[in-house]
């Protein structure tokens, strides 16, 4: 059997959607490994779901069979101080903020059972750790100097005065009618 030189250039041609063209300086491997990328805050926003561990159960709620058939909740929970993949102070104030979703083992736990759907409730957990571990790593406000604590009582202080002096102003001018 002998291939004809048009299956050949056939198998060259590129599409001009195709996934060289969209993304030129992507590898396009599958087993390339993943580029964290770097955040001044700690957290890049990248969850490796390999160190996490992921179970399913059944879930409450309406359903009907499906519920009782199905294991559609999903149970993240990964340990928070051997978590290589976060800094150390940002599992302190994880542990401080989420300190109600970490069990005696120090596993911080997140739960859904949103949907019906196992893989709709697996991206809900996965998201609503995201956001637990970007709301611990947004600093806390600090509290105001006594300069400005000693302003903006000085300013609430003048407000009432003149508050104060427009009711009279305007009870007299009641007044004389």
């Amino acid at each position: 059997l002998i291939i004809t030189p048009v299956l050949r250039n056939i198998s060259t041609y590129k599409s001009s959607v195709s996934l060289s063209h969209l993304y030129p300086k992507s590898s396009l491997s599958i087993n390339y490994p993943v580029k964290i990328p770097e955040n001044s805050t700690g957290f890049s926003g990248y969850i490796p779901i390999e160190k996490l561990e992921i179970t399913y159960c059944k879930s409450s709620g309406p359903g009907g069979q499906n519920v009782n058939k199905v294991d559609t909740k999903v149970d993240i929970r990964f340990h928070l101080q051997s978590a290589d993949w976060l800094s150390e102070d940002l599992k302190k104030n994880i542990s401080s903020k989420c300190k109600n979703r970490i069990n005696k083992d120090g596993f911080l736990i997140v739960r859904s059972d949103k949907t019906r759907s196992q893989l709709y409730n697996q991206a809900d957990a996965i998201m609503l750790l995201r956001e637990m571990i970007r709301r611990a790593a947004t600093p806390t406000s600090i509290s105001p100097s006594e300069e400005t604590l000693h302003l903006l009582r000085k300013r609430r202080e003048k407000a009432n005065r003149e508050r104060i002096v427009e009711k009279r102003m305007h009870s007299l001018k009641k007044g004389r009618r």
